[in-house]
Parts: C-alpha cells; structure tokens; sequence
C-alpha cells in the first residue's frame, strides 16, 4: 500500500478511537476522581506497553531519552491529567472542539521554537481559530451556567503541550521506531505516576462497587485502545508525514466525539456550531498548500 493511502487510513482510524476517549474519560470519572482517572490511564497503558513492546526499549540511545522525556511530559503526563478535569466541568463534545486547536498551536510553536515562518493564510487561520475559541468558550458558559468553563483553559494547555510533543518527535525522534518512543514515553511515567496516585487516597480509600467497576471497565478501554494503540499509531504517522498533517487528526476527532455526545445527551447551540466550525476551517487555512 503507498505512502500516503496509509497515512489516510491512520487518520480515520486515529479520529474513531481518540473521538470515542472523551465520551470514554466522561463515564470514567462517574466512579473515579480526575487524578485517578489520568493515574490509571497512564500505569493501565504503560503495563500494556511493558508487555508488548519490551524490546523496542533496547533501541532506544542514551541521546534519545532527554527527548523521550519531554515528549511524555508533554504529550502524556499533564493532557492526561488536564483533560479529565476539564472533561468533569463542561461537555466532552466541546472538549473535543476545543482540542482541534493542536494543529494551530503545533504551526506556532513551529514558528517560534523551530523558525518556521508564517504565510499570510497561515496567519489569517490562527486569527479565524482564536475567534471560533472565543465564541465557544462564552457560549457554551451562556449556555450552560452549570458548567465551569473556565476549565476550558486546561484543554487550550493540553493542546499546546500536543504541538510541543509533535515537534519534538518529528525533529528529534524519527529515527526510532514508533512503539520504542512510545514505550520509552510511559516507562518514563511509571514513578512520579505512581506518587500522584498513591497521594490521591486511591489505594487507601478506594471502595468497590458496581459504579466503580463499571468506571474502571472504561479506564481499561480508554487505556489499551485509546493510549496505548492509539499513541503508537500517531507515532508512527508522524514519522511518515508531517506534523501538521499528523495533528489535523482533531478536524474529525470532534465528528466523532460530538456524535457520542449527542448519544449522551448532551446539547449545541447553533452558535456553539458555528464557533466549532470557525476553529476547523481556522485549521484547515493553516494547513493549505
């Protein structure tokens, strides 16, 4: 199969699974708090990890694994956190929205840490976006008085971290095989993950039941396909295209996640849409040739 038909196919199945993780994070945190849910979501996968990627570890040279460390810091460690806090305030179909910022903020940390330059479009792309974000931000707490949204802020973070994450790998880690980097990724976590969990209380006051059982079923689902599959396929899809295109994954990300959503019942103005659209088109000028 060439090249480019399967960074296509990459691309769908990557918008399947990440669009199905906010609904997933959601019904996780019906019987787990937000540190428990990014605690486990990290040690689940990372045990998976361990097991079938154990090898790929010995690839890995002593120069890669400062890089190995910041793209787990920063494309792991706090989205996995940031994202389920922000998930238990505001809906997880404007989470999802709000998350196709990445591809804006990979085109500017691009710019400003690697010396990409702006072209006109570009520019006119992250302006189109920032105005979508403003207006989903201040509709949706319109709209939606309940919810704090505030915490809207984390996901624009967790995005940011995204487009730090993708740079570095494509600029320093292309060299290694796409489960290597993302073994290396959780091994990495596996300590200081721990502490955040066992300073949580879960070990200590964790109650078994139905509710929390049903809770951890989503925590193993999210965690094997929506982490561990899923992050080594986008590693690999950025080794064999661009960042730009690897992160344009969120223009259908939010298709999936908003059809959930809806299942879930939850609600969009028409406003809202438009502010959603705005950031995907926003997107897409940046990525036009």
């Amino acid at each position: 199969m060439k090249n480019i038909q399967l960074r296509w196919i990459y691309l769908l199945i990557l918008s399947i699974i990440w669009g199905s993780s906010f609904i997933l994070m959601k019904k996780a945190l019906i019987g787990l708090t937000q540190i428990q849910v990014g605690s486990l979501r990290i040690l689940i996968t990372a045990f998976v990890l361990i097991l079938v990627g154990y090898k790929s570890i010995f690839t890995i040279n002593r120069k890669h694994w400062y890089y190995i460390l910041l793209t787990a810091v920063f494309g792991t460690f706090f989205p996995a956190f940031l994202f389920a806090f922000a998930i238990k305030e505001i809906d997880s179909s404007i989470t999802s929205i709000l998350n196709s910022l990445t591809p804006l903020n990979t085109l500017i940390v691009g710019a400003l840490i690697y010396g990409f330059s702006f072209k006109r479009h570009q520019l006119v792309g992250i302006l189109v976006g920032l105005i979508g974000t403003t207006i989903l931000i201040f509709k949706g707490a319109e709209v939606n008085p309940n919810q704090n949204y505030w915490f809207a802020i984390l996901v624009i973070l967790s995005s940011i971290g995204y487009a730090f994450n993708v740079n570095i790998l494509k600029k320093h880690l292309s060299d290694l095989s796409a489960l290597a980097v993302t073994t290396g990724n959780f091994i990495i976590l596996i300590i200081p993950t721990f502490i955040v969990l066992w300073y949580s209380d879960f070990f200590q006051n964790f109650e078994y039941s139905e509710k929390t059982y049903t809770s951890l079923m989503y925590m193993v689902i999210l965690a094997v396909f929506g982490t561990a599959f899923a992050k080594t396929l986008f590693n690999k899809l950025v080794q064999m295209s661009s960042p730009i295109f690897s992160t344009s994954v969120t223009y259908l990300i939010p298709i999936v996640a908003i059809f959930w959503g809806v299942i879930d019942d939850e609600s969009l103005t028409i406003i809202q849409l438009v502010g959603g659209f705005l950031i995907l088109f926003g997107v897409y000028l940046t990525n036009r040739k």
